[in-house]
């Protein structure tokens, strides 16, 4: 392994608030490898620089771990497998589904299972407003997907009644908010530090308002 690559991810594990292991930055690394490789002929992302794939990519998508709660999980429109993989690496605990319409993508990420051992994450190819798990998930990802009203109409049927979505978003999304589907709200916005840049992401909190209501009732 790099040890420059090892460095930064101790250094940005520190910064993020989680633990992460030497296997577990190895895994890192091999799925950056696979990503530069594949790239080449499947189109998987845009970044094409390797310091920008660490940065942008996966610290992105771990500087949201220690905020994501749920046991059964679902990233939706994943891709690459952003952010679902990182944080399945993070937390080996837990169960992630990773859901794209592109088959490419889904074989890429079939073969990042494989050679990384991730027995923790499934796999599916099916539009999400098609797909029907046998149990309602707790918690839905997304990433640079659609407008929370959109996102929210394509995963309602697969959301548990108090199920939380979380939608990363770059750029202010507080117009977005005000346009949810009656019986949905926004319960927290955060932005996020990605270390290593300078700049952050906001990451959006979307539950039923009626779920809300009742627990605070309850208490």
């Amino acid at each position: 392994m790099d040890e420059q690559e090892v460095e930064l991810f101790q250094k940005a594990a520190g910064e993020i608030g989680i633990s992460l292991s030497r296997q577990q930055i190895g895994q890192f690394i091999s799925y950056v490898d696979l990503i530069e490789k594949w790239n080449r002929a499947y189109n998987l992302t845009a970044v094409r620089g390797r310091q920008e794939l660490l940065t942008r990519h996966i610290l992105e998508s771990l500087a949201i771990a220690p905020f994501i709660v749920g046991e059964r999980r679902v990233d939706v429109g994943t891709g690459a497998g952003l952010p679902g993989v990182p944080l399945a690496i993070a937390d080996p605990q837990i169960q992630y589904v990773l859901l794209d319409s592109n088959g490419k993508k889904t074989r890429f990420l079939l073969e990042v299972k494989r050679q990384l051992g991730l027995s923790n994450i499934e796999v599916e190819t099916i539009r999400v407003e098609n797909w029907r798990p046998a149990q309602s998930v707790d918690t839905v990802i997304t990433r640079a997907f659609a407008d929370l009203a959109t996102t929210v109409e394509r995963i309602d049927h697969v959301l548990s009644d108090q199920g939380v979505l979380f939608a990363m978003k770059t750029e202010n999304a507080s117009h977005e908010s005000k346009a949810l589907p009656q019986g949905m709200e926004q319960s927290a916005c955060r932005e996020i530090a990605v270390p290593g840049r300078d700049w952050s992401f906001q990451l959006l909190t979307i539950r039923r308002k009626q779920i809300r209501r009742s627990q605070e009732v309850a208490r």
